[in-house]
């Protein structure tokens, strides 16, 4: 599920150039299950299965390295935000243990994971979409993978503001739609205010 995105476009070519590597592990691989089996019934009971703590931390403590940071993404967890991104942009590896099922073993969190976080206020069916959005923003933090630091959105006055593009006219149902007549007056003193009152957020 992971591999089809991170080998595609920005996170691919900043692989190519070794500016980050990214790599996904199955966590069958190290269930002692004769079956590979990483889910079980919860005690106590409950609906659905639990992906099981004993194979997550077999899995962390082959794949993390010294100084890694742990990620059990979760939706209970803390929310996720730009200055998430700029943090996890500076440790040397990051580990993201994908929640599946009702859940997982409440141990991962307390024991094996350095943190809990969460893309927002619903509930996936797995971690695996939180993991990209994850890797996708803070990537974008690593100098060298935008190839220009100032495409990074983050960093400008002007995210937020509406941009248009050619043509100057063009019509949507049946009305004539243009781009603001600031914006092709070469004057950037006042495209410069336009865009401050402008701003969306």
């Amino acid at each position: 599920m992971l591999d089809s995105y991170v080998n595609e476009s920005m996170l691919m070519r900043a692989q190519e150039k070794k500016l980050l590597k990214i790599e996904t592990h199955d966590l069958r691989d190290f269930s002692g299950d004769k079956h590979h089996k990483v889910d079980d019934r919860q005690y106590g009971g409950g609906p659905g299965m639990v992906l099981k703590a004993e194979p997550i931390y077999k899995a962390v403590k082959k794949i993390a390295k010294k100084n890694a940071r742990v990620i059990l993404l979760s939706a209970t967890g803390k929310k996720f935000d730009v200055k998430a991104a700029k943090r996890l942009s500076t440790y040397s590896q990051l580990v993201f243990v994908c929640g599946r099922y009702e859940g997982v073993d409440e141990r991962v969190a307390k024991y094996i994971a350095d943190e809990e976080l969460s893309i927002g206020d619903y509930v996936l069916t797995g971690g695996e979409l939180p993991a990209m959005v994850i890797i996708d923003a803070v990537s974008r933090h690593i100098l060298g993978v935008l190839g220009k630091q100032e495409s990074l959105e983050e960093n400008r006055l002007d995210v937020g503001v509406p941009v248009y593009t050619r043509p100057e006219s063009m019509v949507i149902d049946k009305k004539k739609r243009t781009v603001p007549p600031v914006l092709l007056s070469g004057d950037h003193k006042k495209i410069k205010e336009w865009r401050k009152k402008a701003r969306k957020k």
